[in-house]
């Protein structure tokens, strides 16, 4: 499996580059905000990247971070949710955004994107929102920690996690105390994460 492309990039079109790795052009399908993001011809790229497999196609899906990458597995793990639909949400909603809107249950922000009615924006808020908070610590290199480490350490951690996000330090602080409040000693870092994410988009 290939996971990520380093190389020139040879050639744009309106949803896919070719990416020069070697000597061996690889055509590479993105989203507008990846593909945005990348530069002029030429110039030296890196893409995490995604294989999807299918009876009759092999196709390479590049993201401009791994967070991006991330967003777009679990978007495609919803019935009903393909690769051009999912690429279509990332178009023109930043990881953040989608984390954001998914936490709070704001469907409407997520039918924005093409191709997405609202029953479906309503089912990909449904089936992730218990799965919002893993990309967060995911993004972070950290996995489920719980709560009987040092609590310093761990609402460290969880304000880490909604900084890198977007949160100012005290809407990120604020949320955390409220999640930190409700929860109380045993949870993991995921609960905190998803709770101060709920907490905060009240």
């Amino acid at each position: 499996m290939i996971a990520k492309l380093t190389g020139r990039l040879d050639s744009m079109g309106a949803s896919h580059v070719v990416l020069d790795v070697g000597g061996v052009g690889y055509l590479v399908e993105a989203s507008a905000r990846t593909l945005g993001q990348l530069g002029a011809l030429g110039d030296a790229v890196t893409l995490h990247t995604e294989m999807l497999v299918g009876e009759d196609f092999l196709r390479l899906i590049g993201f401009a971070s791994a967070e991006e990458r991330d967003w777009f597995r679990l978007l495609t793990g919803v019935q009903g949710v393909g690769g051009k639909v999912a690429l279509a949400i990332l178009s023109i909603l930043e990881p953040a955004e989608v984390q954001r809107a998914v936490a709070s249950g704001d469907s409407a922000m997520i039918a924005r994107a093409n191709g997405v009615g609202p029953k479906l924006a309503q089912r990909i808020c449904h089936e992730l929102k218990d799965k919002v908070g893993l990309v967060a610590t995911s993004a972070l290199g950290m996995g489920a920690v719980r709560l009987d480490e040092p609590a310093g350490g761990i609402y460290a951690d969880a304000l880490a996690a909604l900084a890198s996000l977007g949160f100012k330090p005290a809407e990120a602080s604020a949320a955390v105390g409220a999640a930190s409040a409700e929860l109380g000693d045993g949870a993991t870092l995921d609960a905190l994460v998803r709770t101060a994410l709920r907490k905060a988009a009240k």
